[in-house]
């Protein structure tokens, strides 16, 4: 019997608040920290500082992996505000994607162009931005995408039934023992009531061994070589795939080059090639190659973040919660002015980095949380995002006052 590995990456950078103060407001618009701005995080220098420790290397080896083993094969989901940054500051980046997606075996996932909560706000924003993004994706790289990761992989039943409507033929979830029970993550399965989309959930254990725990040092299994991953990845000899969805940035940010990372990951191809019932899948490949196991149903939404695998990590403190509602009640009022500029303004602000860097959470997550943010503390993160919606609404009120009669 032959088994896959679906290897799926996601690449996104937000659009970060500057330091944005109530004194800024109704004077400056620009609220995105670039060159002129001294302070703050600068989204330009970010950008280039993981480009130069994650990105140029990986799509380097990546392009030498697809050249030296005809079958190997990936996905990519890349947000639409990484596109953005990647025209404005590093072209070079985007082209080194693009020779990815050329070889034929690199497939581009759909989600919303944003990197938003639009699905649980307001359900004609969330369909926008996907039609957003598939239509950049398609000017970009030349393909429409066919399968879907909604962002963070939070995923409900609702979403299966969306995709399955829409003509997807698959969609990623995380695949939480919660929901699973006694079922592997390492095979296909259908949403409840949908009848055509299939779900492929992460191997999260296998996929976090590499993604979180490949440099720890007090981890049991340190150091983690190829040949113990193999055997794991191999461990239900019956089932057909072995989902291993990771951020794009484990390669040289999350896990720096130092670690080994780069040298695990180039082996990864060679290693599981060298049995010949093993082979690697797109994420549409596999739908379209294996059947669906079972239904899976997931009637409350499930994420791939924190301890929790729910929204908390973005909703999960009455900041968080004030601030997103406050951004999507603007939702018709900022469509119905057509005005370019202040619309994508207004859907950079519905990025879901921003209420996650208002996360106060502790121990753990917390760490994460910390360590992915530009601001000194989440209030800093929550007071510069409601001045830049404050400044929003007054933008709102000049296009009305100047557009009356």
């Amino acid at each position: 019997m032959s088994k896959a590995i679906v290897l799926y990456m996601h690449v996104h950078q937000p659009w970060r608040v500057r330091e944005y103060s109530a004194f800024d407001t109704a004077v400056d618009h620009n609220y995105w920290n670039e060159a002129n701005h001294h302070s703050g995080a600068n989204n330009a220098r970010i950008l280039r500082k993981v480009a130069e420790k994650s990105y140029f290397p990986t799509n380097a080896m990546l392009l030498d992996m697809l050249n030296s083993h005809p079958e190997f094969k990936l996905s990519l989901s890349i947000t639409g505000t990484f596109l953005e940054q990647c025209e404005a500051y590093l072209p070079e980046l985007l082209s080194s994607f693009k020779a990815l997606v050329d070889t034929g075996r690199v497939e581009i996932v759909g989600e919303t162009y944003y990197h938003s909560l639009a699905f649980f706000y307001n359900r004609a924003e969330f369909d926008r931005q996907v039609a957003l993004h598939a239509k950049k994706i398609k000017d970009v790289f030349g393909v429409t995408p066919t399968a879907f990761r909604n962002t963070e992989l939070a995923y409900n039943n609702d979403l299966g039934r969306w995709a399955d409507i829409h003509g997807y033929k698959a969609v990623l979830a995380e695949g939480w023992d919660s929901v699973l029970g006694w079922r592997s993550p390492n095979y296909a399965y259908r949403p409840v009531s949908t009848q055509n989309v299939k779900l492929l959930l992460k191997n999260y254990k296998l996929s976090d061994d590499m993604a979180f725990r490949f440099s720890n040092r007090g981890w049991a299994e340190w150091p983690l070589t190829m040949d113990k991953y193999a055997g794991w990845l191999d461990a239900e000899p019956d089932s057909p795939l072995v989902n291993l969805f990771v951020d794009y940035e484990t390669f040289g940010e999350h896990q720096w080059a130092d670690t080994g990372i780069f040298e695990f990951l180039r082996q990864l191809p060679h290693d599981w090639l060298s049995r010949p019932e093993h082979t690697f899948m797109t994420v549409s490949e596999a739908a379209d190659s294996v059947e669906a196991k079972d239904y899976i149903d997931m009637p409350h939404t499930v994420t791939w973040a924190d301890t929790e695998r729910d929204l908390s990590a973005w909703l999960g403190n009455r900041m968080q919660q004030e601030s997103q509602g406050n951004i999507y009640n603007l939702s018709s009022a900022v469509m119905e002015t057509g005005d370019e500029n202040l619309i994508s303004d207004w859907r950079r602000l519905t990025t879901s980095d921003h209420p996650y860097y208002m996360s106060t959470k502790y121990w753990n997550d917390g760490d994460v949380h910390a360590y992915f943010s530009p601001y000194p503390s989440p209030y800093d993160a929550f007071l510069y995002y409601m001045n830049a919606l404050r400044d929003i609404k007054y933008r709102l009120m000049q296009h009305n006052q100047n557009h009356k009669g």
